[in-house]
């Protein structure tokens, strides 16, 4: 719950603070800040993975959506590259939400993992927040396509993954030990078709408010 109450705290507030207060510089360097961190959470587990002589190719590499995510954001928050974030915002806004609905986490409070987990997707949202609302980007409505695009060619990367590592990355052979929307989506393989379809009506969504915004301004 403090979690939970801390990630509001600094997606609402952090962002409206530092573009009302702050100069071009200190947005910037908090921006930077948030990109660090959340690029290096998958960087750093993986690190001590291999020190731990516990890596495992099934397991550990990073054909998982939000992983590939995390890796990306510095590119949004330190370079703010357009092209990454309307990919990202999609992908985060949606997947990565529903990750913080119903984390596929089993360990609590202080476990490293606990951090890991929620520094990755707490982190996601309130970088791409941040972007939004202080960097002023935001998404476009020809970029769910793109978005869409692209998730379905790293699923075909995460099939191919699969099939040569004998894996369950991006949960594509079975679904997660701990209970996630797919558990509501039908049995193998038609949870996956299923769960393209909620992923399209997950960017949708998060389009809503700028197709509002829009309009707003259209007849203002």
């Amino acid at each position: 719950m403090a979690g939970i109450f801390l990630f509001l705290i600094l997606v609402i507030y952090l962002p409206l603070i530092s573009k009302k207060y702050l100069s071009e510089k200190y947005q910037d360097k908090i921006g930077q800040f948030i990109g660090i961190v959340v690029g290096a959470n998958y960087c750093i587990w993986l690190l001590l993975e291999i020190l731990a002589g516990t890596f495992d190719m099934k397991i550990h590499l990073p054909f998982q959506l939000c992983r590939v995510a995390n890796i990306l954001i510095p590119f949004i928050m330190i370079y703010k590259s357009d092209r990454v974030y309307q990919i990202i915002y999609f992908w985060g806004m949606s997947g990565v939400f529903q990750g913080l609905i119903t984390p596929d986490i089993i360990n609590d409070f202080p476990h490293f993992h606990f951090f890991r987990f929620w520094v990755g997707h707490d982190g996601m949202i309130i970088a791409l927040v941040y972007a939004t609302v202080v960097y002023g980007m935001r998404p476009k409505v020809e970029s769910i396509k793109s978005a869409f695009i692209a998730l379905n060619l790293f699923l075909l990367v995460s099939i191919l993954a699969n099939f040569i590592l004998d894996a369950n990355y991006f949960w594509i052979c079975e679904k997660p030990p701990m209970p996630s929307l797919l558990d509501y989506l039908g049995p193998w393989p038609w949870y996956i078709l299923a769960a393209e379809l909620v992923a399209l009506l997950h960017f949708l969504v998060a389009y809503i408010p700028f197709y509002i915004l829009d309009r707003k301004e259209k007849f203002v």
